[in-house]
């Protein structure tokens, strides 16, 4: 079962048209959430320059239309699982800037007590299960959060609505035995998962193209039997409406979807990364279709919200990443005398 939306330029101003209508409150939720991971990755930036941050910091300007697309129409105690490039999803997922941004600098506050750090983010709280240093590993840990909403329900008696576990990785992972692996047992078990490829089309120095025998990660899925849709991932919009589709699915018991989303990332692959290797032309051709830009012009030209209330938005979301950043700032190391805590689990 496939379903493909080809990205062209034809098609590009039509993908939104195309989209079910939808309301002002959604609107507003979505680009309030774009704008916060992008506030938030640029400060980032500013942040390890100044050598706040250590270690690798892998930024997400570009993609966010994934993260909020999907993220935001998951139940609060529905599970996400990330890559190492995951302060955006986490904070889609509504862990607070404050938490993710102490994390950053190391700090005890920080949502894994400073012990984590960029490639580590982690929430008990919001189910946000972690980001993973290494390419497929979140995808095993995804299939065993999806499995135990099923276990609860047909073992445990738990009549409630299966929660949805969303699996994000990318393209460099789709060759990798893991991915396979779980996706034949997704569909075998008819687990409440959907799997997300953010093919931002370089695995770290290498172009997708040249990097795979099949380029189009979607019908990867056709093998195992499950749906295998390609969006555009520069119009949170489209992805949007595929990830409710996808979402329903799940929660229903059907089982498992691949969603392909094509997308960019504006930086490099990470702070250390010079971004030499993609060509000017290349980047240019993607920055115009700059997805937060996208929605503020959609929302504009096609909504009753008004440019003043997206600068509000503005300043409400200036406020939020300085009040992280001072939070921060003035939150304490972690304690040397703890240094092997946190290793186990702890009596509450």
């Amino acid at each position: 079962m496939h379903e493909q939306i080809n990205i062209n330029k034809s098609n590009l101003s039509k993908i939104s048209n195309s989209v079910n209508k939808i309301n002002s409150n959604k609107l507003i939720e979505l680009y309030e959430d774009m704008l916060l991971g992008r506030t938030f990755e640029d400060m980032c930036a500013q942040m390890y320059y100044r050598g706040k941050m250590f270690g690798f910091v892998h930024l997400y300007n570009g993609q966010e239309a994934v993260s909020s697309g999907i993220i935001k129409e998951l139940h609060l105690k529905d599970y996400v699982c990330s890559t190492y490039r995951d302060h955006v999803h986490a904070l889609s997922k509504g862990v607070p800037a404050k938490a993710v941004m102490s994390e950053l600098f190391g700090k005890e506050t920080g949502c894994s007590h400073g012990r984590g750090g960029s490639m580590h983010i982690f929430s008990a709280k919001h189910n946000f299960l972690g980001g993973f240093a290494f390419i497929g590993e979140g995808i095993p840990i995804s299939i065993g959060s999806a499995f135990q909403s099923i276990y609860s329900q047909q073992i445990l008696d738990n009549h409630g609505p299966l929660n949805v576990t969303t699996c994000f990785f990318g393209d460099g992972t789709t060759n990798n035995g893991q991915f396979f692996e779980c996706l034949n047992m997704a569909v075998l078990w008819k687990l409440p998962i959907i799997f997300v490829v953010e093919n931002n089309q370089w695995a770290i120095g290498m172009a997708h193209q040249r990097s795979t025998s099949s380029p189009d990660i979607y019908k990867k899925a056709q093998a195992f039997g499950l749906p295998g849709i390609q969006v555009d991932g520069m119009d949170v919009l489209a992805v949007n409406n595929i990830a409710k589709k996808a979402i329903q699915r799940a929660r229903q018991g059907e089982g498992p979807t691949l969603i392909e989303a094509l997308t960019y990332r504006f930086r490099g692959h990470s702070l250390a990364d010079p971004d030499e290797l993609r060509s000017r032309e290349e980047k240019d051709k993607w920055l115009v279709r700059d997805p937060v830009k996208r929605l503020k012009k959609y929302i504009i030209n096609n909504s009753n919200i008004s440019l003043n209330d997206l600068n509000m938005i503005d300043i409400k979301v200036k406020k939020e990443i300085d009040e992280a950043i001072d939070f921060a700032i003035s939150s304490p190391e972690p304690n040397i005398k703890d240094l092997k805590r946190y290793l186990f689990a702890e009596d509450s």
